[in-house]
């Protein structure tokens, strides 16, 4: 079979299981969805720059094409792990893009291995760089969000935490959509790497249809919780997966009837008033939290993890560290 018969059944493939996920209810409202695009300047398997101002680029074009908001949090560690100058300046697009940018931490770590002091350090060790480009353009630093959605534990930690945050002007970006998109992402730049193209396409498949049944699925988990629509928080990741389906990512927002919309008036919707009552170790999103305060429970019936071969695929790359690292990828 050649390459590209290959690729074609691929795409074929990807057309298949899109039509796949579950159709939105007829005459549904609209309904409104914020996105919010974490570890920026970029989450890659490829460490190469030009291979980051690329995915930095297309999601910046995909967005305006479409004309969404979006809010992108920044781990400032990331600055200095290859260009630092290219990575500010990739910082600096999405502000003149009309972005906004939050805190995502300096490190990436977690509040349950730094504890709180080590973690309010962390988070102030993010801060410079973001909050210097946005007072530039007479904005503030305002929005948080927790690596890996851990907030703390036990209760004392989460509580400092918590007061710290507000005390010194920030809020915390929940999300209520969680499509494991960086379990995907890391996949697909080792097929980009290594120049296949069928499992590109397929993993892109693959990622599309799982996003667009997560996406449904946290619909109805939300109606079922507040007994009512209610602007919704999708969870994306700065991936060149995500670069490469940003057209397609704005059609299955079209299909579930959302609205993109800014953070800012997605949390104006009372139900971002409820108590998180969450200190576990693990990051859960906030369905999952209101759902134990409002006592009310999810339909995990019918929510699907993502495949058993992209789990398996992600899985042996973080495994694999022996082989050398790819350093060069072409961007297009």
């Amino acid at each position: 079979m050649t390459t590209t018969f290959r690729a074609f059944c691929a795409l074929i493939s990807a057309a298949c299981l899109i039509s796949f996920a579950e159709p939105a209810p007829a005459h549904a409202e609209t309904g409104k969805i914020a996105l919010t695009i974490d570890d920026l300047p970029g989450l890659t398997l490829v460490p190469d720059q030009p291979y980051v101002n690329y995915l930095n680029e297309m999601i910046l074009r995909g967005l305006n094409r479409h004309r969404f908001p979006a809010t992108g949090f920044v781990n400032e560690s990331k600055l200095d792990s290859l260009d630092r100058m290219q990575q500010i300046a990739n910082l600096q697009k999405w502000i003149d893009a009309g972005m906004d940018l939050g805190n995502h931490t300096f490190s990436h770590d977690s509040p349950n291995e730094l504890g709180a002091a080590g973690y309010i350090a962390d988070i102030v060790r993010g801060e410079p760089v973001t909050r210097g480009l946005l007072q530039a353009k007479g904005r503030s630093l305002r929005w948080f969000r927790h690596p890996y959605l851990e907030t703390g534990t036990p209760a004392a930690v989460k509580r400092e935490i918590d007061v710290w945050l507000a005390a010194h002007g920030y809020r915390i970006a929940p999300v209520t959509i969680d499509a494991d998109d960086w379990e995907f992402a890391e996949p697909y730049d080792d097929a980009i790497s290594r120049h296949d193209e069928p499992r590109r396409l397929r993993i892109r498949a693959q990622y599309l249809e799982h996003t667009e049944r997560t996406i449904a699925w946290s619909q109805t988990a939300s109606r079922g919780l507040f007994d009512r629509p209610i602007p919704l928080v999708l969870l994306l990741h700065a991936t060149r997966l995500n670069a490469d389906v940003m057209d397609d990512l704005a059609a299955i927002l079209k299909r579930r009837n959302l609205r993109v919309v800014t953070l800012d008036e997605a949390m104006r919707d009372p139900a971002y008033k409820t108590r998180d009552p969450y200190v576990g170790k693990d990051g859960i999103d906030w369905l999952e939290r209101w759902s134990e305060e409002l006592k009310k429970p999810l339909p995990w019936a019918t929510w699907r993890d993502p495949p058993k071969d992209i789990e398996a695929q992600y899985d042996r790359l973080q495994s694999d560290r022996h082989e050398p690292p790819v350093t060069s990828v072409k961007s297009n």
